[in-house]
């Protein structure tokens, strides 16, 4: 499976697993499972919604975004892999704390761990975890778009401008 934009994961009340979103619509979302690749329609009204890229852990200063406690579990595999979910709260807390140092042990509860573990574990084995260099790539390749979009617009716009100024010599 190729990767899939960080933003366009999603979590859905009353619903297990990661889901892409495929489409907005006014009264839900139409989102494709990620193993099967199938689409369905889910109504905003009976679940919510919840972006992987909006979620952050507490820590002591500042809050820490998903996708970077999902980098430090990636480069940590080797040598700190993930306790099961069920595991004790102890060792859930002792391998967060070695995953995220500074993660705030007061307002991250062990159900939040245990589902970062677990959509950890989902996103990991389907290979869609990005890693700081593909994302600083993907950024690159949007930023050169954005600006090759807009030389093509001021190129289109200069003789219009011209235009304008021979209308007005009339």
């Amino acid at each position: 499976m190729e990767k899939v934009d960080f933003e366009k994961l999603v979590a859905i009340s009353g619903m297990s697993g990661i889901y892409i979103v495929a489409a907005n619509r006014n009264n839900g979302l139409i989102v494709e499972d990620v193993d099967s690749g199938k689409r369905r329609f889910v109504s905003s009204r009976k679940h919510n919604f919840t972006p992987l890229a909006s979620i952050g852990i507490y820590s002591e200063d500042d809050t820490t975004e998903l996708k970077v406690v999902f980098r430090n579990m990636l480069e940590q595999l080797e040598t700190n892999s993930p306790v099961p979910a069920n595991a004790k709260p102890e060792e859930l807390h002792d391998y967060f704390g070695k995953v995220l140092p500074e993660y705030d042990r007061d307002k991250v509860y062990i159900s939040d761990i245990k589902k970062v573990i677990k959509w950890f574990g989902f996103l990991n084995a389907r290979n869609l975890i990005p890693t700081a260099e593909e994302e600083a790539a993907a950024k690159a390749a949007e930023e050169a778009a954005a600006e090759a979009e807009t030389s093509a617009d001021a190129k289109t716009a200069e003789p219009v401008v011209e235009k304008a100024k021979s209308e007005e010599e009339v």
